[in-house]
């Protein structure tokens, strides 16, 4: 079994399978002993949307611990605005002779 029961291939692909059918979008982002999916999946009623964000660390050969977190659009907004503050916190406040490579730039208003 991997990290998010059987859907990705071992190069992170996304698996056709039925039991996934309902992800329009797929992420998979490699991290350290962690990996992270963002996954986009309808509403029951298939007329919005919703993104799931699992953080999955490995706890045994055979077992994973998982935690969710499910993100609807009116939260976006307020969701990344808040992530970005508290990166640029620490980047500019608690680490800031750290060389954070690959992290874009935030402008003043936390936008990208």
């Amino acid at each position: 079994m991997d990290e998010q029961d059987g859907r990705f291939s071992a190069n992170g692909v996304v698996e056709n399978t039925s039991q996934y059918r309902d992800e329009v979008f797929s992420l998979r982002v490699p991290a350290g002993k962690r990996t992270y999916f963002f996954d986009v999946k309808p509403t029951r009623s298939g007329e919005d949307f919703f993104l799931t964000i699992t953080e999955s660390k490995r706890v045994s050969e055979d077992d994973y611990e998982k935690h969710k977190l499910f993100l609807y659009k009116e939260d976006f907004g307020k969701f990344l605005t808040a992530m970005h503050e508290a990166v640029d916190h620490i980047r500019s406040e608690r680490l800031p002779d750290y060389d954070f490579r690959g992290l874009p730039e935030l402008s003043a208003n936390g936008e990208l």
